[in-house]
């Protein structure tokens, strides 16, 4: 039998916080870095997902979360940078949304999540300004059948910055889709929330290992105060 060159799966007894804190202590990981003029893409800050005091669907991980985004918004707008917010939610017969709003059928489920509705605004801690993009999506990516691969290509931009929730779901999904349409992505840690430590440090060591670079908060805000 020859012998084995690649990787039998790993088990082990690490949790995904210190598999996560592993990887992000790895000084010789290469870094897609920053380009030259990046966009804020605010995924989902919205009530379903962030008023912890109003929904059972909501989470939070970090409780500044919010705030930082308003920062790096903030200090993108002021440099002629685009800043935009997606959100999530679907017609009353819900048959827009597709397969994904089959698996259940609650007062708390996906596709009950109607235009309009408390549920589908924005969380009233966003500061969001009347020039920043908004619009409303389907699926988990904020690319797939939105404007935003069209509104980035008209503004100039080579970045990403991924905010939002979850960080397992329509985070993930958006950074993948933004190297794929050869954008850098960042995901800065702070900014991004889940249910549950081991969703979110799973899917941050797995961006980190493939499809972004995961960064503290302050290496976006310390990049835009240098612009």
């Amino acid at each position: 039998m020859s012998e084995m060159v690649g990787t039998k799966m790993v088990r082990d007894d690490r949790t995904a916080r210190e598999l996560f804190e592993e990887v992000m202590a790895n000084p010789a990981r290469r870094k897609f870095g920053f380009g030259i003029k990046l966009a804020i893409v605010n995924v989902d800050v919205q009530q379903a997902y962030t008023r912890t005091d109003l929904f059972k669907t909501a989470y939070e991980t970090d409780p500044r979360q919010i705030e930082h985004i308003n920062t790096i918004s903030r200090l993108a707008r002021e440099r002629g940078m685009p800043v935009i917010w997606s959100r999530v939610a679907y017609a009353d017969n819900a048959q827009d949304a597709g397969v994904w709003g089959t698996r259940t059928d609650t007062e708390d489920s996906l596709q009950n999540i109607k235009y309009d509705s408390e549920r589908h605004q924005f969380d009233p801690r966003c500061e969001i300004d009347a020039g920043d993009l908004t619009y409303t999506k389907r699926m988990p990516s904020a690319f797939f059948e939105t404007p935003l691969a069209s509104y980035l290509t008209f503004h100039g931009v080579d970045t990403v910055v991924v905010t939002g929730g979850s960080t397992s779901g329509c985070v993930r999904a958006t950074a993948v889709d933004a190297l794929s349409h050869g954008y850098r992505a960042i995901v800065p840690i702070e900014t991004c929330a889940d249910k549950h430590e081991s969703y979110h440090f799973a899917n941050l060591t797995d961006l980190q290992l493939k499809y972004a670079d995961v960064e503290p908060v302050q290496a976006v805000v310390d990049w835009l105060e240098a612009r």
